[in-house]
Formats: structure tokens, sequence, C-alpha cells
């Protein structure tokens, strides 16, 4: 069983503590997790060497990790990903959200869950991590009710299980926001990294990232990953660079039950990283947006394209089409999602 051990982090300007709690498998790996926006700040794993190292990118103090605008390790809520125009409806009643990415909603709004003092304590193996986000917050309807645990487990796989109850109809779609680079944080871009999934289809979406209600086959396109392909192979034929949802497939799998994603490896390091989920979508981004201008722990930028996300969730703008799975969450029902990172070294 992992060892869990809690510490402060700092202080908000406002006075709330900040905790910080480290967790730690025999075999060495070490997640480490804030209050502060349930970020995980840093996952430690050895190379094919034995050298343990950062693979996430992070930041050094709380002062960082309060602006943090490119969401480095965020836990994101109410809802991930955009949202067009900021607007849904829920039973003839519209909700207008803040619009903090061009005319559409991200990530739950400039001030969402990334931006929040959750309650952590220790249970058990686990990291748990509560927020209570209160009716209209942010422009949701509904008082929502939201743990997180965090756990590694003896076989090197760190889980991440979300739960939420709400006291009105609304919607939800949590995931993570943790940006990886198996090299090493700070070493350069992901481009060399090996990428192999079983996703057959994507989300057909438009230059602002707004879904057209269509999926479509990676056959022969830039998303096809069925057969090992590095990120740098086909990511300059993507605007931008890879942000885009790709369609898990759960063929043969129950609701519920974890469906592999995506397999990611770091030839130079020897690194490997497994993500499943029982969410039926999972965004592949690969830092598209970075610039340089993010000082990390290791007291440089971090280059665009030097880390890439797999943010697992309900397809983008859900809400607004009918024939995607629904975000909806009403008071008599339960959210319930389940995300691992299973790291192993070739």
């Amino acid at each position: 069983m992992a060892s869990i051990k809690s510490a402060p982090f700092g202080t908000t300007p406002d006075g709330k503590e900040v905790k910080r709690f480290t967790i730690t498998n025999k075999n060495g790996i070490v997640v480490n997790v804030i209050e502060f926006g349930g970020n995980i700040i840093s996952i430690e794993t050895p190379d094919k060497d034995g050298k343990l190292g950062h693979i996430t990118l992070g930041y050094d103090n709380l002062e960082q990790w309060m602006e943090n605008p490119t969401y480095f390790g965020s836990t994101i809520g109410r809802v991930g990903n955009r949202i067009a125009k900021g607007k849904f409806s829920i039973d003839g009643t519209e909700y207008q959200l803040a619009t903090n990415n061009g005319p559409n909603h991200l990530h739950g709004g400039p001030d969402g869950f990334h931006k929040r003092v959750w309650s952590g304590s220790i249970v058990g193996d686990k990291v748990q991590m509560k927020y209570v986000s209160a009716d209209m917050e942010e422009g949701y309807p509904g008082e929502l009710s939201v743990t997180v645990c965090f756990s590694v487990t003896d076989d090197d796989t760190f889980v991440l299980d979300y739960h939420a109850t709400t006291t009105k109809e609304t919607i939800v779609n949590l995931t993570n926001h943790s940006y990886f680079n198996l090299n090493g944080a700070g070493s350069g871009t992901v481009l060399d990294h090996v990428v192999q999934s079983n996703c057959r289809a994507y989300t057909v979406v438009d230059g602002e990232g707004i879904p057209s209600g269509d999926l479509a086959t990676v056959d022969g396109t830039p998303f096809d990953f069925t057969k090992e392909t590095s990120i740098g192979d086909r990511n300059a034929k993507v605007s931008g660079g890879y942000d885009h949802n790709l369609v898990v497939n759960r063929t043969g799998i129950k609701d519920g039950e974890l469906a592999k994603h995506m397999t990611v490896t770091a030839p130079t390091t020897g690194r490997r990283l497994t993500v499943s989920t029982t969410e039926p979508g999972c965004q592949i981004y690969v830092g598209g947006f970075l610039d340089g201008s993010n000082i990390g722990r290791e007291k440089k930028g971090y280059v665009q394209f030097g880390g890439f996300c797999l943010e697992s969730q309900k397809h983008p703008d859900s809400v607004n089409q009918s024939g995607f799975p629904s975000m909806a969450l009403k008071p008599d029902g339960e959210y319930v999602s389940k995300t691992t990172y299973k790291f192993e070294t070739l």
C-alpha cells in the first residue's frame, strides 16, 4: 500500500491555507497533489535506467499555481472542454456562462474548479479532495458536491476517481489537465513520443474547437494512431497541433468499465504511459499554445509542444449535441467516472 503524507504548501491572499499531499508507492513513484485547484503538481517515475524524474509540467510555489494560465495539472469542472457560445438549456431554461475562449466557454469558466480551494484529507490509501460548488456558481444550476480521489497502486497505476451529486438538474464533465513529457519536464518537445490507440473515430470540429455533431473515422487522417506513430509525424498537418477529442473504442466493454484510450512511449527514456477511462472520449492536446513564457520548476520556459494532455471526458459541447453522450446530472443521480494512468518502462 502506498504511503501518504501531508504538509503545508502556502496560504492564499484571502488567508486560506493550502496543503500538499505526497503519495509514494512501494516502487518509488511519487505523486504530489495540492488543495488549490485539486492540482496534480508533480508526478515522478523512473526511466529505463531507474533514474527518477518529473514527467509532468509544473511550478515551484503556490503563487505560480494560482496563476497557472495553461491549467497544468488542474482538476477541471464543472464542464471540461468547450460549450458553444457559453449557452445551454435545461427543460426550456437557457443558461449563459462566461465566454472565456473567444466566443465560447472553456473548462468551467475563468473561476472554475481549477481556481478553487478544495478540502483534502487522507482516507485509507487515497487522497480525497472535496469541493461544494454553489448553485449558479459560474452560471451553472444546482449545488454540486464533488469528490475526487487520487491513489497509486503497487503495480504503478495512478488512479483518479470522480464522484458528484447535485440539488438541481445540471451538467457535469470533470477531467484532469496534466501535461506529460516522458523525456522529463522541460526537456524539450514531445514530438518524438510514439502513440498507439484503439480509437477509430474523432469528433469533427470547426476552427474554434466546436463540434459539428459528426463523428468521422480516423482512417486516412492525422488522428489514426491504430498503428504506432510518433506525435511529430503528422502533428504539423493539424492546424495548431493536436487538440482534438478521440472517441474511445468501447466495443464489448460495459458502461462504467475501463477502456484503454492510448499508450504513449518515449524511446529515449523508455518510459511508457497507458491511459484508460470509463468516459466515451479523450482529448489529445500537445501544448500548441505553450510559447516558452511558462517558467516551470526547471527554471526554464516550457516550449511549444513541450507536453501532451490526455483529458478523459464527454465529447465537447455534448450538452448542445443530441447525438453525443449526455452530460446531464439529476438530483436523484450520481456522476461517477474513473481514469487510470499506468506507468511502465521498456
